[in-house]
């Protein structure tokens, strides 16, 4: 992160996206259960990023799982 102080907008959004990664969440989902705009979730990261704040990064759950398949 550079040398200066988070606003407090820079700060909630910084907040909650720590907060999805820390609990493993999706981003979609967190921000579906916590009634934030995914689009704003998005936004506010990728603004945070180009500010070189360090922003955790995007948990991303498996897409597909393994089966044991019995016959």
């Amino acid at each position: 992160m550079m040398n200066h102080q988070l606003t407090s907008t820079q700060a909630f959004w910084l907040g909650h996206l720590h907060h999805a990664f820390s609990l493993g969440q999706s981003l979609s989902r967190y921000a579906h259960e916590q009634g934030l705009s995914f689009a704003d979730l998005m936004v506010w990261r990728q603004r945070l990023m180009i500010q070189k704040i360090v922003v955790p990064d995007m948990h991303r759950p498996n897409r597909f799982v393994s089966v044991a398949v019995v016959s």
